[in-house]
């Protein structure tokens, strides 16, 4: 036999004989666990809306932003081969639900303003996210609320990223909070804000601000997208295991929209907005998502030397003194979530001198007053063809609702034509393409809110339910038209 494993025989013929095949290797489990471990696949992610992108790209696609596209590992490399099977996450139905499973009544801090826009008080084990441009008292407004969430006899943790202790302890005393019970805390790391919450197992914890937290097991730096992600997810799951409220300070964009991807948002359970303009010192805290209450909620509060003090009525203090008529100036009667509110519009029509007029909106929406001007244009004939129009909302305050159209269009009308509305005059309506005037929802609150104020008279598209406006006298105004003949006696 050669080397070859051929045998010769005496007729010269060579057999090939078959040696043994080796048994197979036992099966090692780490190199299979290796071998089905997929390789952590860089991505690219805008900062702004959360858009995932292959490669970095100048321009993201989602929001259209420029140099926001930041590098980031994915969190995780797949689902898992779990179904729900466990205690915890078995399937039931609505009935199964035992009274030690339902979540307890609803936490009042005993700032009212607050209450609303929270819808009556704050849901144990929730998530909360608050947004605002930077100085505008996110910090000084949630330090108040945990001192009165303190004050009612519930245990508050502050964790501030951005200031030490020290530091935090001076915004107290100055707000006269300096005898609260709430625990202070500076610290970054997630894990160790973690573990102390789960030692603590405090009522209520604030995070200032999420931007400033980083989890060690995400290789990334404290703010990208990943980071921002990942601490939103821990907390948000910490809250809904322990039945602890977590209240989460968000930074804005230049847009005014709370940076990080957009998922941050979906996570939580309630997404306030902390508005208002510096040369006002009224603030806004709005609602834009609630899934325990009425979304588009505001709260208003008064910015003074000692934080921010609540408002009750704030209609009053939106209008001002308008005793005096004047061109130009309409009030609206309008509905933010559940409360009715009275706003000054201001319009100012005058000749321009540039080859293209100006158009100048604060406090509302600069599309729409385009589509109210080629409305009073095209329906009506009056033409604001060059002149500058400017229109602002006094008090700093922003509308949203299309129930305003009816007031803007007054507004500029009045100020074009030089006549003064009655001051004891309140307007609300949505205004169509046609020229037709819409009824708008919850007309009667308008009413009663105005008649309260001391308002007199409303002028309001046809249709609308009005109810016993007692007090007051409404006029119902089927289209432009009518408004410009009968009104302002143009046409």
């Amino acid at each position: 036999m050669d080397s070859r494993g051929e045998i010769a025989t005496d007729s010269g013929r060579k057999m090939t004989r078959r040696l043994p095949i080796p048994p197979p290797l036992a099966p090692n489990p780490r190199m299979d666990q290796k071998a089905n471990m997929a390789k952590p696949v860089t991505q690219f992610a805008c900062t702004d809306c959360g858009a995932v992108h292959k490669k970095w790209i100048g321009r993201c696609d989602g929001c259209g932003a420029w140099n926001t596209i930041q590098e980031e590992v994915p969190l995780s490399q797949g689902p898992s081969k779990k179904s729900l099977g466990t205690a915890k996450g078995k399937r039931m139905a609505l009935t199964d639900l035992s009274s030690e499973e339902v979540p307890p009544p609803r936490t009042l801090s005993g700032m009212g303003e607050l209450d609303r826009v929270l819808g009556g008080g704050l849901v144990p084990a929730s998530a909360t996210l608050v947004g605002g441009d930077p100085g505008i008292g996110k910090s000084t407004l949630l330090l108040q609320a945990a001192a009165a969430f303190a004050n009612a006899g519930h245990s508050v943790v502050y964790v501030s990223g951005e200031e030490a202790t020290a530091q935090v302890r001076m915004r107290a005393q100055r707000l006269g909070l300096a005898d609260s019970t709430v625990r202070l805390a500076s610290e970054t790391n997630l894990r160790d804000v973690l573990t102390t919450l789960e030692a603590e197992k405090p009522d209520l914890c604030i995070i200032d601000s999420i931007q400033t937290m980083w989890a060690d097991t995400v290789d990334s730096a404290p703010g990208s997208v990943s980071q921002v992600r990942a601490c939103a997810h821990e907390l948000t799951s910490f809250a809904k295991r322990f039945g602890t409220s977590v209240i989460l300070v968000g930074h804005v964009t230049k847009d005014g929209q709370i940076a990080g991807p957009r998922v941050v948002e979906h996570m939580v359970d309630t997404v306030l907005y902390f508005e208002g303009e510096r040369g006002h010192q009224f603030r806004i805290l709005r609602a834009v998502k609630n899934r325990f209450g009425p979304a588009d909620e505001i709260g208003v509060f008064e910015m003074t030397g000692m934080g921010l003090a609540e408002v009750a009525n704030p209609s009053a203090l939106f209008l001002g003194d308008r005793d005096a008529p004047a061109p130009g100036s309409v009030v609206f009667a309008g509905i933010e979530g559940t409360r009715p509110v009275l706003v000054e519009i201001q319009a100012l029509v005058a000749p321009s001198q540039l080859s293209q007029p100006r158009r100048a909106v604060v406090g509302w929406d600069g599309s729409r007053l385009s589509m109210v001007l080629a409305v009073l244009e095209a329906r009506t004939g009056i033409s604001f063809q060059g002149l500058d129009v400017y229109l602002n909302v006094a008090g700093g305050i922003r509308i949203s609702e299309p129930a305003a159209d009816l007031a803007v269009a007054c507004a500029l009308l009045s100020s074009r034509e030089d006549a003064a509305i009655p001051p004891e005059t309140v307007v609300f309506g949505e205004l169509s393409l046609s020229g037709a005037l819409r009824p708008v929802a919850q007309a009667e609150n308008r009413l009663k809110e105005a008649a309260k104020l001391g308002f007199t008279a409303a002028m309001a598209p046809k249709g609308c339910k009005t109810g016993n406006a007692s007090g007051i006298s409404v006029r119902l105004l089927p289209d432009l038209i009518t408004l410009v003949g009968d009104v302002f006696g143009a046409g």
